[in-house]
């Protein structure tokens, strides 16, 4: 080999080894280069949805300090709900902490009976308030001595109990979060003992970006870090205090700790009422909306999910005995995932750690009717044009497939007409809970007419909602 062939070898090999390196540092530039989470691509937005999408049915629980007064101060029942009687009363930080905090002694929590009553209720998920307006942490923070290991006598990390217990029981676990905090002096405002601020107002604390920065922040990476919450649901993002540009950089903060986190509207400003869809006034971050006490009118191309109480409070309230039905809560589940949202429902355990009996009974009871009917509803998809038909009718459809539910809110006649799903021919219709396929005819105009024999109703008598399996499709011609 020759002198020359030997340089332009060397050469070669010069040349490749500058080139790989090159490329090494580009592309370990793209791999520290931060993920902007605020413009995720649908596909990833969708791929990270998927599993909360198909959950539908989730539990809420509200609970802390205030459950220890029960809605009553100085022998007097104070107006407004439970969770919120350090502002409505008002009472003052330091007695707050005497009468509420130092007594929140719940002895008789067991983190394994909630995942199982869950779990029985057909839970998919569930959120509790690890730090409500009140400013005191469930959790043992290291950012603060006001939680429940440090400030308490009962000494034990509710957090990392009752995440355990989840996991066993396959339920996905969320915290709940407020951005207010009425103990935190750099966070309760400048009206201090009037903790809050209207809508609107524009009264704010100037020492609100530290709190935000050396407070906040940090106590949320102290959830995701120990608790590993999928979700993290925000509240109280309506003071004046926190911005639309914390809110987008708060998600993109939390968002680098865990790319999965699912996070609601509220960690932004965008929330439009109780209503609780985002304004169309400029973008926001956050993956879903979150009516308060009320289900949409309609069917959303977007993720919401409506929160509720099963009576008029979200914390506990000793005298509060409104209760709704059971029927009343079948029908707003059944009626929400019909328009593409999700149900989230309260409990507010009582202060020694119990969930009150009036919400076991019934969480217990919407559990029977999801282990016969629960295939209408997990999983399923809002039909393309018609998620209704009348007053007592919704649908819904088995995800990617041609199966379809017509839901009777009342009981059944025996002739049930359905117009908006065309069965397909020689397939058979069933009721759910009755193994007897049913007779049935159709005509574009009259409909799909289904028989439904009186022993097979009377048989279901106890039911609250009656569900129609159909192999078809969407008749989107009327």
């Amino acid at each position: 080999m020759t002198k020359d062939s030997l340089f332009k070898i060397a050469s070669i090999l010069l040349i490749c080894l500058f080139s790989c390196k090159q490329e090494k540092r580009e592309l370990e530039a793209v791999l520290q280069k931060p993920v902007d989470y605020l413009n995720e691509s649908s596909e990833d937005f969708n791929n990270r949805m998927e599993w909360w999408r198909d959950a539908k049915f989730g539990m809420f629980i509200h609970w802390g300090p205030y459950a220890v007064l029960g809605g009553t101060y100085k022998g007097e029942k104070i107006d407004g709900i439970g969770e919120w009687i350090m502002d409505k009363a008002p009472i003052p930080v330091k007695e707050y902490e005497q009468i509420a905090a130092m007594e929140f002694k719940p002895f008789q929590f067991d983190a394994d009976k909630w995942a199982r009553l869950m779990k029985d209720a057909g839970m998919k998920y569930m959120v509790i308030t690890s730090k409500h307006h009140d400013g005191f942490a469930l959790w043992d923070s290291k950012v603060s001595k006001y939680d429940i290991i440090d400030f308490t006598t009962f000494h034990r990390d509710i957090l990392k109990e009752l995440s355990e217990a989840c996991k066993k029981q396959g339920i996905k676990f969320g915290l709940y979060y407020s951005i207010m905090d009425w103990h935190h002096p750099q966070a309760q405002g400048n009206y201090y003992p009037k903790y809050n601020v209207k809508r609107g107002e524009t009264r704010t604390n100037p020492e609100f970006p530290n709190y935000y920065e050396e407070y906040m922040k940090p106590q949320l990476k102290e959830l995701i870090d120990n608790y590993d919450p999928e979700i993290l649901w925000f509240d109280g993002e309506w003071i004046s205090d926190y911005t639309h540009e914390m809110g987008q950089e708060l998600y993109q903060y939390l968002r680098e700790l865990k790319p999965s986190i699912i996070i609601n509207n509220r960690v932004d400003k965008g929330r439009k009422s109780m209503q609780g869809m985002d304004k169309d006034d400029m973008d926001y971050a956050g993956d879903f909306g979150t009516p308060e006490q009320e289900i949409l009118g309609t069917a959303s191309e977007l993720d919401w999910e409506s929160c509720m109480t099963m009576n008029k409070t979200w914390g506990y309230k000793s005298y509060d005995d409104e209760w709704k039905s059971t029927e009343t809560l079948v029908h707003n589940l059944i009626d929400a995932v019909s328009k593409r949202g999700n149900y989230l429902l309260n409990v507010g355990p009582r202060p020694d750690g119990i969930i009150p009996e009036p919400s076991v009974a019934r969480l217990n009871e919407i559990g029977d009717w999801l282990k016969t009917n629960g295939e209408a509803i997990y999983g399923t998809e809002t039909l393309q044009k018609n998620y209704k038909e009348g007053e007592y009718v919704r649908y819904t459809r088995q995800k990617g497939a041609n199966v379809y539910y017509g839901i009777s809110l009342q009981k059944p006649k025996e002739k049930m007409v359905l117009n908006m799903v065309k069965a397909e021919e020689n397939s058979k219709i069933y009721l759910l809970g009755n193994p007897e396929p049913l007779e049935w005819n159709y005509s574009d105009e009259i409909g799909l007419v289904i028989k439904v024999p009186k022993s097979t109703v009377k048989s279901l008598d106890s039911s609250y909602a009656w569900v129609f399996k159909i192999n078809g499709e969407e008749r989107t011609d009327i």
